[in-house]
């Protein structure tokens, strides 16, 4: 069965790095492209980056632009999120999504988890002095 498995969260202080990876199993992880969701406590949730299935397209939602790096490696069926330079309202649980093969680009910005057929448990990043 499809599995997408999250870790790399933690905490960390305003400034610093964390490095989310996704393994995925269960399909053939290089046919897809792949999204990082995210959803804070009492607030909606947010697409944050989408990478198409051989990486040359990559998007980021404006408040992670030059901040976060999206990558994968089709080879280890791994999806990655590096973040840098993080901030309090990075603070949120971060889900990897599997988009959907009518996305035939790729680029799928829904925010939701219930707008996609996969998504991981997800992993929280806290950013706090």
């Amino acid at each position: 069965q499809v599995q997408l498995v999250e870790s790399g969260g933690g905490m960390v202080q305003p400034g610093g790095s964390l490095r989310l990876s996704c393994v995925a199993s269960g399909f053939t992880f290089s046919l897809y492209a792949m999204n990082w969701i995210r959803q804070a406590p009492g607030k909606d949730p947010e697409w944050v980056s989408g990478i198409n299935t051989d990486s040359s397209s990559r998007w980021y939602t404006d408040s992670v632009k030059g901040r976060f790096t999206i990558s994968r490696d089709n080879f280890k069926n791994t999806l990655y999120l590096q973040m840098n330079s993080l901030k309090p309202e990075d603070t949120a649980r971060y889900y990897c999504a599997r988009v959907p093969l009518s996305s035939t680009v790729g680029f799928y910005p829904r925010p939701s988890r219930y707008e996609y057929e996969y998504v991981g448990q997800g992993t929280q990043v806290t950013v706090s002095s």
